[in-house]
């Protein structure tokens, strides 16, 4: 049984190409989970996490990046994180109820793409490109050809009725000298994937589908795992900045002080005892 929240790298002997394929479940899941997302902004949460993986896999240092989508349509934003141990989260933010829920119809034709990257030792680095074409794909295909100059082909799949999201990425190697024939025949035989293969086939069966008669090397899967990172100790740390007038007067006035969290939706309460503990500095209470 192979598994469902995987990410593979792979190389071809014979050619100056790398290759990456990712496969979501629990992880798609857990991030869709609790939210009330039309489905087409599900499905782009799935594409937009697939390639959040991807991209992860080709950082050459630890820390962390940020895909992001900024739009003039009903959905204005919507980003995922990574680290280098494929922890991801990610959230969704629409102005209106779309109508038409596809790419386009969501983001609208005049949002672009953000992609940040911060290494933990390092200066941060960040990429703009306009949405091109009518994919998230063709996207990140024209980001790297823009910001990289690098040939890179880019397969998305994402079904939130079976909660499943997958991606296949190609890219010419850095140190190469860009011998796009055998880029664009490796692309041609990608071009045949289904969203079905990509759910239910292991890597190994993929590449063997896909690449049968190429020399292929391929390197040991990571797992991926959705991680939001809040805790009630977050939360305290983040009140405490706060005057103590403003919290009591909210105390006064609902009752109760709560904080959702944007990715997870947990709930963190904070009563007038909570709120003066965290001014001794004390530990607040539980979660409730």
């Amino acid at each position: 049984m192979h598994g469902n929240d995987i990410i593979a790298r792979f190389a071809f002997r014979n050619h100056d190409v790398r290759g990456e394929l990712v496969r979501l479940q629990e992880s798609y899941r857990a991030l869709i989970a609790n939210h009330d997302y039309p489905l087409g902004v599900q499905k782009l949460l799935g594409e937009l996490m697939a390639v959040t993986s991807l991209l992860t896999a080709t950082l050459k240092f630890e820390g962390h990046i940020n895909v992001q989508i900024q739009g003039d349509g009903p959905l204005n934003y919507a980003t995922v994180n990574g680290n280098h141990d494929q922890a991801l989260r990610g959230v969704a933010r629409l102005v209106d109820t779309p109508k038409d829920e596809s790419f386009l119809g969501l983001v609208g034709e005049g949002a672009y793409l953000v992609i940040t990257l911060s290494p933990e030792h390092g200066e941060e680095y960040q990429g703009v490109v306009g949405i091109e074409g009518d994919s998230l794909a063709s996207t990140i295909e024209a980001y790297f050809l823009q910001s990289e100059q690098l040939p890179t082909r880019v397969w998305l799949f994402a079904d939130p009725g079976s909660g499943q999201a997958a991606g296949f990425f190609l890219q010419v190697l850095p140190a190469s000298d860009q011998e796009t024939e055998g880029f664009d025949h490796l692309s041609t035989l990608a071009e045949t994937l289904t969203a079905e293969e990509m759910y239910q086939l292991s890597t190994e069966e993929v590449l063997h589908r896909l690449y049968h008669e190429e020399d292929v090397e391929l390197y040991p899967e990571q797992a991926i795992r959705f991680f939001c990172g809040c805790s009630r100790e977050r939360t305290a740390t983040a009140l405490r900045s706060v005057p103590m007038d403003e919290l009591r007067e909210i105390i006064a006035e609902e009752g109760e002080l709560r904080l959702t969290c944007d990715y997870c939706l947990t709930d963190y309460v904070y009563t007038a005892f909570d709120v003066d503990a965290l001014n001794a500095h004390e530990a607040p209470s539980q979660p409730q």
